[in-house]
């Protein structure tokens, strides 16, 4: 059974940092592309950050560009959300999702796998 398991959220002030990470058991995981989604109450599940099996490519959805930074250690078959300056509105569920294929892309239904998610809470 595939599995991602994430780790690292919590409640922190605005202006603070977190760091998550989300270890696979897949054991594809170092050729797949490996992303970040969040959900915030009431919305829609949202593409946050995205990453090639290499690292050699990556893509931040606007709102976070310059505040994260999403990485990737092949060998521990884990991947990693750095998250400084939050902002109250970063608040939501953090997911992290792989794909069974190449390319960078940021809709959810392109994503095969997904963790249970973590809570991330700001306050102002």
């Amino acid at each position: 059974q595939e599995q991602l398991v994430e780790s690292g959220g919590g409640l922190v002030q605005a202006g603070g940092s977190l760091r998550l990470s989300c270890a696979a058991s897949e054991r594809t995981f170092s050729s797949s592309t490996v992303g970040w989604f969040r959900q915030a109450p009431g919305k829609e599940r949202e593409f946050v950050a995205a990453i090639t099996w290499r690292g050699g490519s990556i893509y931040y959805t606007d709102s976070v560009k310059g505040r994260f930074t999403i990485s990737r250690d092949n060998a521990k078959n884990t991947m990693y959300l750095q998250m400084n300056s939050l902002k109250p509105e970063d608040t939501g569920v953090y997911y992290c999702a792989l794909r069974h294929g190449s390319g960078l892309l940021v809709g959810v239904n392109f994503y095969d796998v997904w963790g249970q998610g973590t809570q991330v809470t700001v306050s102002s």
